[in-house]
């Protein structure tokens, strides 16, 4: 357990991967009667690393979670069970879904991501805006979505804990039905506009620098739409051909991930009237700019 300010200590899950870096920071706020914030993935091992690592006298009173991943929430479950503590979080895996994400989910076209916990089912639904205290500690649930639609972040006094919203290591993935990239930029804006001093994401080390980070993965973005925009113009393609084209330094196990960005951006590009989906909205469509 590492203590990375005054009431706050992080645990790394054992789940290293090209997909969660170092692995998932598990979170540990206040003392005395503690919250747990994003227990990981369902291993044992880390539950039982994080349970050995509080102080002495000291219990979970709060399980928090800020999205429904296999490498946050599953574990929320086993602390549970270990601890009696609830499960607080947005809602479900759907909650929060815009439109024309839930028609893509409902007609089938979810897939890709990170794996979602189908599983999950919070004990207490929180709020956006909501301030949950208790014993030492408060933390206010900020609803931010676009890696996935029922992300949470939390912010505690100044600093802000960002789950895979924004983290210091890569830019996130943002894979629909689950992820937006209209929610993403309207996320970092209302992060940005919060100006915290220091970021503690879900995977990676803390961000120190929280507003150029966001500057830079907004610009990441802009620059990834425009790339797609350019080889449009040239012809019509399919999300794998822009894949192809664009990743050009991706390793092949990694190309399947950049594909749903890229379909997460003519998502949005199609909301956006910006391009046309032949037969419809769908990962193997054919996009052209209208």
């Amino acid at each position: 357990m590492e203590e990375l300010q005054p009431g706050l200590r992080r645990i790394l899950a054992p789940n290293p991967s090209p997909m969660t870096y170092t692995g998932t920071c598990t979170y540990v706020i206040g003392t005395g009667e503690v919250a747990v914030v994003d227990p990981g993935p369902a291993d044992p091992a880390h539950l039982q690393a994080l349970l050995d690592a509080l102080a002495s006298g000291e219990r979970v009173s709060h399980i928090l979670v800020t999205h429904a991943h296999l490498d946050h929430s599953p574990g929320a479950r086993l602390l549970a069970e270990a601890t009696g503590a609830p499960i607080l979080a947005f809602g479900p895996p759907e909650a929060g879904r815009a439109p024309v994400m839930a028609e893509l989910a409902a007609r089938g076209h979810a897939g890709g991501g990170e794996g979602v916990d189908h599983a999950f089912d919070p004990d207490i639904l929180i709020e956006d805006g909501e301030t949950l205290s208790h014993g030492d500690w408060s933390l206010t649930a900020l609803h931010t979505p676009g890696h996935f639609c029922n992300h949470l972040s939390f912010a505690m006094g100044d600093a802000l804990l960002t789950g895979d919203v924004v983290m210091g290591w890569s830019s996130t993935l943002i894979s629909p039905p689950d992820g937006d990239l209209g929610d993403y930029y309207r996320s970092l804006a209302r992060i940005e506009a919060l100006r915290p001093r220091i970021l503690y994401p879900g995977h990676g080390e803390p961000v120190t620098d929280p507003q150029t980070l966001i500057a830079s993965q907004r610009a990441h973005r802009d620059a990834r739409t425009a790339q797609i925009r350019s080889a449009l113009a040239e012809r019509p393609a399919t999300p794998q051909t822009l894949t192809r084209a664009i990743y050009t330094d991706v390793p092949a196990a990694l190309l399947p991930a950049a594909e749903r960005n890229v379909f997460a951006h003519l998502v949005e590009m199609s909301v956006q009237n910006e391009v046309i989906a032949a037969p419809d909205l769908r990962p193997e469509a054919l996009f052209s700019l209208t």
